[in-house]
């Protein structure tokens, strides 16, 4: 079984900023020359999310609208009780979200339709240098 790690850093916006690194993550599965496997896109973080989303603006939207209402940016929670930080919510939507997916690799290819994209979603309340770790096995 072979394996390639690769490692890439994104800046984002933060405030629910969605970022499309499909043809990034693409590219690293095709330069792999693993064959059949799987790959893992994970985000270094527990403020942001990756997952897979169809290639339409407005369901950006509506997703950042329903984690909005399940962890609303101005609640009081008792994580910002303790660091001050104010980016409780956003702990809560990474936690929701989750920081990776895996998607199977068939001919050099995440296995993906024409309309699906691969995001990076920051939910933290400032700009941030995001590191995202693309593991391809097979």
């Amino acid at each position: 079984m072979a394996a390639v790690v690769e490692k890439f850093n994104i800046s984002s916006k933060g405030f629910d900023d969605l970022i499309d690194i499909t043809l990034k993550v693409q590219n690293i599965v095709a330069l792999s020359k693993i064959n059949q496997g799987m790959v893992n896109v994970c985000a270094v973080s527990s403020t942001a999310g990756i997952m897979i989303l169809e290639s339409e603006p407005a369901l950006g939207f509506d997703i950042s609208k329903m984690l909005e209402a399940i962890a609303p940016i101005n609640k009081v929670y008792q994580h910002d009780n303790l660091w001050h930080d104010g980016n409780a919510y956003a702990h809560l939507k990474g936690s929701l979200v989750g920081n990776n997916i895996t998607i199977p690799v068939v001919d050099s290819k995440a296995v993906m339709t024409f309309s699906q994209r691969i995001v990076l979603v920051d939910f933290d309340n400032k700009p941030s240098e995001r590191e995202i770790f693309v593991s391809v096995v097979g």
